[in-house]
């Protein structure tokens, strides 16, 4: 899995956004929405990640969320083409626990 820092020093992959996306909640852009006194120093300390777009309008914010579902159909395809779902994975292993002695359980 290919894993990168982020802009706040922490290690992230292509799976935890993705994870974030699909769970994360949404109260600080609910936060965002509802208080009109925020700092900018405030403001850059909400978690903001699951949101696609912000409007400034002139009834209020408007807001586009990232698909959930979407992220959880990505989720699902990167955890099914795992290299561990692997026929070649599962066949090299099978042999590495043949030329150790071990059963197809790894016992």
């Amino acid at each position: 899995m290919v894993s990168r820092k982020n802009s706040r020093g922490r290690t992230s992959s292509v799976k935890d956004g993705y994870e974030k996306l699909a769970f994360g909640g949404v109260n600080d852009a609910v936060l965002l929405m509802a208080k009109k006194d925020l700092t900018p120093a405030e403001i850059k300390k909400l978690d903001l990640y699951g949101v696609a777009e912000i409007e400034q309008r002139k009834d209020g914010i408007h807001m586009k969320f990232y698909d959930r579902m979407k992220a959880l159909e990505c989720l699902k395809r990167l955890e099914e083409s795992g290299a561990e779902q692997s026929p070649l994975y599962r066949a090299v292993m099978r042999s590495v626990r043949k030329a150790e002695g071990e059963n197809e359980d790894g016992v």
